[in-house]
């Protein structure tokens, strides 16, 4: 069995896409996957199953979503692995404190080479600052990530990807759920 974590796009927002953690849970175990735990309203979803190809697994899930309740929901699927390397890498975290509330991480479909970070045009964005970690994006916000325009949509417009974006508290819970698991 490989747990995968799946980060749903745009479920559950400011009254769209509305899908109960519940009734998903239910429907993904209908489908064969195992063990299906939800944390909080936002769309992360652990499974269990026998595939191990993880843009399988996202495109089995997003299609379901599709199928159930009628929402075009863009998936990301990672792992364990993956969910680390955030903890490892993160350039941030190194800094003499570090606003942990004003961090993120964008999860994006394909790796990004390093020069990517040319393509975001971040000068238009100062303060905020990123970098750049194969399939993910490190961001800390300036002052939050509500009051700036570089958040998921400008990330998928300029790179031509799929993005989802997560707070450091989120990531850190769920790297906690998958060491659980």
């Amino acid at each position: 069995m490989t747990t995968h974590l799946a980060l749903l796009r745009g479920i559950n927002v400011s009254g769209h896409n509305m899908i109960k953690m519940e009734a998903l849970k239910t429907t993904l175990e209908a489908i064969g996957f195992q063990n299906v735990t939800t944390y909080i309203q936002s769309g992360n979803v652990f499974v269990d199953t026998e595939e191990e190809n993880a843009p399988k697994v996202g495109f089995l899930i997003k299609q379901e979503i599709f199928k159930v309740f009628g929402h075009e929901v863009p998936v990301i699927v990672i792992n364990k692995e993956d969910l680390s390397a955030c903890f490892k890498n993160n350039p941030f975290l190194k800094e003499k404190e570090v606003d942990i509330k004003k961090l993120y991480v964008s999860f994006v479909s394909i790796p990004l080479k390093k020069e990517s970070i040319n393509d975001l045009k971040m000068s238009q964005f100062k303060p905020d600052e990123v970098a750049i970690d194969e399939n993910r994006i490190y961001i800390k916000y300036a002052v939050g990530a509500g009051k700036t325009r570089f958040d998921q949509k400008y990330i998928e417009k300029k790179l031509n990807v799929t993005s989802t974006i997560r707070n450091w508290n989120t990531v850190t819970q769920l790297l906690k759920m998958f060491e659980e698991r």
